[in-house]
């Protein structure tokens, strides 16, 4: 599995921020985590120059490079960087590097200094398994990029929640989508994002079936723990939603029926109550035969460890 599949720890939309850059004389730095693909309009001028949907750094003409801060909406274990330099082509920085730091005063070198091409994506590998907050890009010696993605895994501090409920689905409590049977339109970890779904594009989404079976993921819970309530919401799929869906709890080789196949309403929210339930580690969402979920959530207890 590639490391792009996971979530981007980085994105505004999941509470990302970029606190500081010496330098943004052409374009903000905000648009370093800007969700989407990068766009362009040619011959769009602004008071300073062509207007582009990235960061960019004046023209240096003293030693040194040119860097910007990024907080992790998300802090959590870094698998890999991407650093996209699209629609930069005559003004790009040939050369980057990439530093991570869980306090802001010890920064570790996660990409090392790598050479950049003009308008292309740039995927860095990063082996590493320590938690970390923040992350800092330096260009060398200066110029533009596009988009900056750190995807990881979620490493929340759940002992804020000790001695209450909380959904044990939500990547920002560490859940994660670790397989799913299709994900055609979009990624099926959206279905545990922070918020609502604005529009289908915000949640997961498979092709039309034209074979037997059904589609079906399963989330890796935050923690092992006990599931007293399930939301399960169609909100946005009118004509694209499931007909019905089922959950099972897994807890190493056991698997639990947490709620029986049950219809469902298209562009609706569900909110199913579940009466003793054992502890879970995941939880496989069956849908019936194809569609789309907005949002799943899975409110419980941590189970304490023994």
């Amino acid at each position: 599995m590639s490391f792009t599949s996971l979530p981007d720890l980085a994105l505004r939309s999941l509470g990302g921020a970029v606190v500081a850059a010496n330098d943004e004389s052409f374009a903000e730095k905000e648009s370093l985590i800007r969700p989407g693909r990068p766009g362009f309009r040619a011959e769009t001028f602004g008071n300073k120059g062509q207007v582009y949907d990235g960061w960019e750094t004046r023209r240096r003409r003293e030693p040194g490079h040119d860097w910007a801060v990024v907080r992790l909406g998300l802090p959590g274990v870094i698998r890999g960087v991407v650093i996209d330099t699209a629609w930069f082509k005559g003004n790009y920085p040939p050369h980057a590097s990439v530093e991570a730091s869980a306090d802001l005063e010890t920064w570790v070198e996660i990409v090392p200094r790598s050479e950049l091409k003009g308008d292309a994506e740039h995927l860095f590998e990063v082996d590493d398994e320590r938690r970390y907050t923040h992350v800092r890009l330096n260009i060398y010696p200066d110029g533009g990029v596009a988009r900056l993605r750190v995807h990881g895994e979620v490493r929340a501090d759940l002992s804020v929640y000790d001695g209450l409920s909380l959904d044990l689905a939500a990547l920002a409590n560490g859940g994660l989508v670790t397989s799913c049977s299709n994900q055609f339109y979009s990624s099926p970890n959206n279905v545990i994002a922070p918020g609502l779904s604005r529009h289908q594009a915000e949640g997961w989404e498979t092709a039309r079936r034209r074979t037997e079976g059904n589609d079906w993921l399963v989330i890796r819970l935050a923690g092992r723990g006990v599931i007293r309530l399930a939301e399960i919401d169609t909100t946005n799929l009118i004509h694209n939603a499931p007909g019905w869906v089922s959950l099972t709890g897994l807890d190493g080789p056991r698997e639990i029926e947490l709620l029986p196949r049950t219809p469902l309403q298209p562009d609706a929210p569900h909110r199913f109550r579940l009466t003793d339930a054992p502890p879970v580690t995941h939880v496989r969402v069956d849908i019936y035969p194809d569609g789309g979920l907005a949002r799943v959530r899975l409110h419980g207890h941590v189970t304490p460890e023994t």
